[in-house]
This record gives structure tokens, sequence and C-alpha cells, in this order.
């Protein structure tokens, strides 16, 4: 199994490339950032600087999306890093939550995020595109390489995710969820006629290594209410009681009552009380080392290649010291 490590790009980026760093040096494999201009700092600034000071990381946003830059300006800024490092790059992306609604957009349909998956990887890996009705390409890359991973929880974006991307980002950690979504990305990578053991599969959630289980659930308990903006999503496309998606994602929004993107993303935030304990546990990975390792053997035997760890919290050092230590050796088989 993989690790990455997920960090927001609050200034200073000094500090953001010393924790990929330091990730990197404790067995850290990929360095992802959220992508939300208004939010945080440009993240493609700051992966330049993270890849020279680097030997191997891998980067990427978790996630960008199709409407805050033209798919192009997207490609060519992928190919240019991996230009100057050597492919070290992976697109991940979705409809946008954050980026788009604080903007004062709505979110990207899902077929304009499927044209974007297969115009921003030909570009960057040196073939023709179109965008726009031009047809384009870039005439200066050389063996280009770009994976393009896709954030997804309702049954279309699965099946997006199956029919196009290389790889599926399942932002929770619920086991029973994992393999449910899984499964259907995997459904839908078959029938699509692609090889569905292709796909990597990469989960990301908060972990909080440490025996003050009240405190890591109050310090991650943020995440239940950044899902449940996606959740909301799906209750009002599908319906609570539709079958499409499991009651045991979509429950427990029931007492949300809003939503500051003033706090997305960050421990304290006020809009996350609706969210319980059972949720914090199921989505998230708190507790001793050993702990961490038994949910994460779970979630390898559903298929996960790679576990990406969301440190916004007030332990990011000590959680990236404790998984190079404990965690990452005991997976890494």
């Amino acid at each position: 199994m993989d690790f990455g490590l997920v960090l927001q790009t609050d200034p200073p980026a000094t500090t953001v490339i010393e924790l990929m760093r330091r990730a990197e040096a404790r067995g850290f494999r990929y360095g992802w950032t959220f992508d939300s201009a208004v939010l945080w700092q440009e993240p493609f600034v700051i992966y330049s600087r993270i890849l020279e000071h680097t030997e191997r990381l891998i980067v990427g946003p978790m996630v960008t999306n199709p409407g805050t830059r033209t798919w192009e300006v997207t490609a060519s800024t992928f190919a240019t890093l991996n230009d100057m490092y050597g492919n070290r790059t992976v697109c991940g992306i979705g409809r946008g939550d954050s980026a788009m609604r604080v903007a004062g957009r709505k979110p990207n349909t899902l077929a304009r995020v499927g044209e974007a998956i297969d115009v921003i990887r030909d570009l960057a890996e040196g073939r023709e595109a179109v965008v726009d009705g031009a047809t384009l390409r870039f005439p200066w890359i050389r063996d280009g390489r770009l994976p393009v991973w896709m954030a997804a929880y309702g049954p279309k974006a699965l099946a997006l995710t199956g029919r196009k991307a290389d790889g599926f980002i399942l932002q929770l950690a619920d086991p029973f969820l994992t393999e449910w979504m899984v499964r259907a990305v995997r459904t839908a990578a078959a029938e699509a006629g692609r090889d569905p053991d292709a796909l990597t599969v990469c989960v990301a959630a908060p972990a909080y290594v440490g025996d003050d289980l009240a405190h890591a659930r109050e310090q991650c308990r943020w995440f239940g209410g950044m899902v449940g903006n996606h959740v909301a999503d799906l209750v009002q496309r599908y319906g609570e009681h539709s079958g499409a998606v499991p009651e045991s994602l979509t429950a427990y929004i029931k007492e949300r009552a809003g939503y500051d993107y003033s706090h997305h993303g960050r421990a304290g935030n006020p809009d996350t009380a609706f969210v319980p304990d059972e949720i914090v546990d199921r989505f998230c990975l708190l507790g001793p080392p050993e702990a961490h390792i038994d949910k994460l053997r779970a979630l390898r035997d559903l298929g996960v290649d790679q576990f990406a760890v969301y440190a916004m919290h007030d332990a990011k050092e000590a959680t990236i010291d404790a998984y190079g230590e404990h965690v990452i050796p005991a997976l890494s088989d």
C-alpha cells in the first residue's frame, strides 16, 4: 500500500514544502493539496518547489476541477512540471465544491468532467485534443505521462470514474462504503471494456494518532461536514431513500443546517456540530498506531492501493512521524 499526505496550501508555503519533505523522508510517496483559489494559495506554484526539494514524491491536487482554469492551461501546467522534474505529477479531478461555490459558480456537470479528463490527459501526454472547437497539441512534450484520478461518491460519478479515469479517489475511510463504491467503479470499468484492476484506488481521510479519542474526534469532525456537502448533493439528486446511494452514507446529514466555506477543511468548523462521533470514527482513522494498521489492512483487502492522510489538525508532524515509524512499515509488504 502506498501513502500520501494531503495539506491545504495555507501560507507560508515554506511550511507546506517542509511538511512534504518530512513526509517523503518518512516513506510517503504522494503529496496532495486542496485546490481552491479563493480559500488558499495557488497549489501549482507550490508544487514546483515541493518537486525541487524532494526526490521521488509525486504531487497533485485533491482535487482540481474543469471550471477554474481552461483545460489547455491545466494540461500545460502539469506537463511543464513533468518536463522539469520527470513525470512526478498526478491529476486528481472532480466537479468542484469549494473552488466553484466560493466563486459563486455551480459545480461542473459530470459530462464536463468526463470530457475534461480526456482532454487534459491527452494534451499533457503530447496528443491532440479538441478544446472549444480548436484542435490543439503541445509540440514540446516528449514522453509525458499524466494519470488522472477522479473523486466520486454517487452512482453516476462512480460509473464515469470507471469508464474514464486512471484512478478513483474516495474521500472517506469507511470499509462498508469503500467496498460498495470500489465495486461500482470496477463494474463500470469492466462494462466499458477496460481492465477493472488497472484502476488505482485511493482512500483519503483524516488520520490522528493518539490515545485521546475525544480530542482526536474534535480535530477531525470537520471532515464529516466536508463530506456532507457532497452527500447533500446526492440526497437532492437521488432522494433520501432511493436506494441509489447507501443510507449509511446519507442518513447523518438530517440535522445539517448549512455550510460556511470560510471554515472549510479546518478543525473547529462550527458548521459540523451535526456530525456524530460514529461518523467521525467510521470516516476517519483515530487511535493508537495499531488501530490505524488494522483498519488500513481491511481497506487494503478491499482493493485500496493508497491511503492519503488528511493532516488538517493540531498534530501534523506527530502524525507524519507516527505513520513513518509504525504504520507505513506494517503495510509495505
